[in-house]
């Protein structure tokens, strides 16, 4: 990784890497409880991608002085930071409106195929080869989704559509983070993500805005402390360890999540939300497979995550 994250383990930094990751993970997993808290009492989708990105920069400031000042952030690509926010936004109130309209456990686990999403849309994106292997995991990975949403038996739930269409997005945000990587640092991508998510969320409050009382205020300010620190902790992780050996423990995010959702809202996911869940997990560990197979096969330049 490049600058602005936590330093190296001095004797293990894989085990330090895997500690990191493990942590942003269930970090963002409880950010994205108590988004669906926030969200069921009543405060709109704006307000909260306002309070996630403002509070947010606590941490992420503190990152950037790590890094050595806002000398750290300065960039000539404004372009490519506005088009790869504006998209990250997008994921965000698409995944955010899920959370809302849906159990967290099942919302998350649709969420979970954007890492096939990023394939499939690498080639026409990217111009990227993918070799037949993971076109199989791609198709298996929509398979998935399929037996999740159970399209044609009645049960689906258009809110479904929601944590699609975030997992999409996404998957463009991945895309432009590789072209942005190029030529910017880890911690110029987060400032500037969260600088103008913070300003597009203050642009919604006028249209939609609810006076919050001391506990939704609470649950605010910790959707945006607990997202900058988990972001804080993943920039961290991929830092100390390989991508290909740190990026497969983000799929925690899914047993996190359905733990949440059980003793949090009663939720018990059904055997078709299990087994299409494990069908994209498979397909995704097996793209990271491949992907980190061609990395060693070819150098290049390690990708910092959003």
């Amino acid at each position: 990784m490049s600058d602005g994250a936590l330093p190296s383990a001095t004797r293990n930094p894989a085990v330090q890497g895997i500690a990191l990751m493990v942590t942003a993970v269930l970090l963002f997993a409880t950010m994205d409880m108590l988004v669906k808290l926030a969200a069921d009492e009543g405060i709109p989708i704006g307000q909260i991608l306002f309070a996630r990105n403002f509070f947010a920069f606590i941490p992420v400031l503190w990152m950037v002085r790590r890094a050595g000042g806002f000398a750290a952030v300065r960039t000539r690509n404004y372009r490519g930071h506005l088009f790869r926010s504006l998209v990250g936004m997008g994921a965000m109130v698409c995944f955010f409106l899920s959370y809302r309209a849906l159990p967290l456990g099942e919302a998350v686990a649709l969420g979970s195929a954007g890492t096939i999403f990023m394939t499939a849309l690498s080639v026409p994106l990217l111009g990227e080869k993918v070799g037949p292997r993971r076109w199989t995991a791609v198709f298996v990975g929509f398979t998935g989704v399929l037996v999740m949403t159970r399209p044609g038996m009645g049960v689906f739930d258009p809110g479904a559509l929601y944590a699609l269409g975030g997992a999409t997005c996404y998957a463009i945000a991945m895309i432009s983070i590789r072209h942005l990587s190029r030529t910017e640092s880890s911690v110029a991508i987060v400032f500037h993500f969260t600088l103008i998510l913070t300003v597009g969320g203050a642009l919604s409050l006028p249209f939609a805005f609810k006076l919050p009382d001391v506990e939704e205020l609470l649950l605010l300010v910790g959707i945006g402390l607990i997202g900058g620190t988990a972001q804080f902790a993943m920039t961290g992780a991929f830092r100390c360890a390989p991508i290909g050996l740190i990026a497969p423990f983000d799929y925690l995010a899914l047993v996190f999540a359905m733990l949440f959702g059980y003793f949090i809202w009663g939720d018990v996911p059904d055997a078709f939300l299990i087994v299409g869940a494990a069908i994209v997990v498979a397909s995704g560990l097996y793209i990271l497979h491949r992907e980190a197979a061609l990395a060693r096969a070819r150098p290049i330049d390690p990708q910092p995550h959003p």
